[in-house]
């Protein structure tokens, strides 16, 4: 897992992780997965999906990189306090996932939440050899 910048303001973790290196084969079975260890988290609360592959291809106006073959985020929220209105600026949370031909790119935005990126961060890696 690396973080990185991207548009040069956002600081992104992201994983590459070949196809032959997880178990999963699509981006379907990799939400299963993330969804139980959101559920399973003691704080984290699921909120649903978004498909942005389909929405971005709907638009008469929309592109996407012909090596994106589906693209959708996972959103939940590790918010455990509320301590000004401005805190719901970087809630609820999203890890995307893109299915390249050979490797899913997982990524997601750093919270400011510690705990949130340390979950996140292993659920990520999690997906890597994980057997089902």
């Amino acid at each position: 897992m690396k973080q990185i910048t991207v548009l040069e303001k956002y600081p992104v973790f992201t994983l590459e992780v070949n196809k032959g290196e997880t178990s999963y084969t699509s981006i379907d079975e990799i939400f299963a997965f993330l969804r139980s260890q959101i559920e399973a988290h003691p704080i984290a609360t699921y909120i649903g999906e978004f498909d942005h592959y389909a929405h971005t291809s709907s638009l008469e106006e929309g592109k996407i990189n012909e090596e994106i073959k589906a693209a959708k985020n996972i959103i939940c929220c590790f918010g455990k306090v509320l301590p000004k209105p401005e805190v719901l600026a970087v809630r609820p949370r999203s890890i995307g996932v893109a299915e390249m031909t050979d490797s899913f790119v997982i990524s997601f935005l750093e919270a400011p939440n510690p705990d949130a990126n340390g979950a996140m961060e292993k659920w990520v890696k999690d997906i890597v050899n994980t057997k089902h």
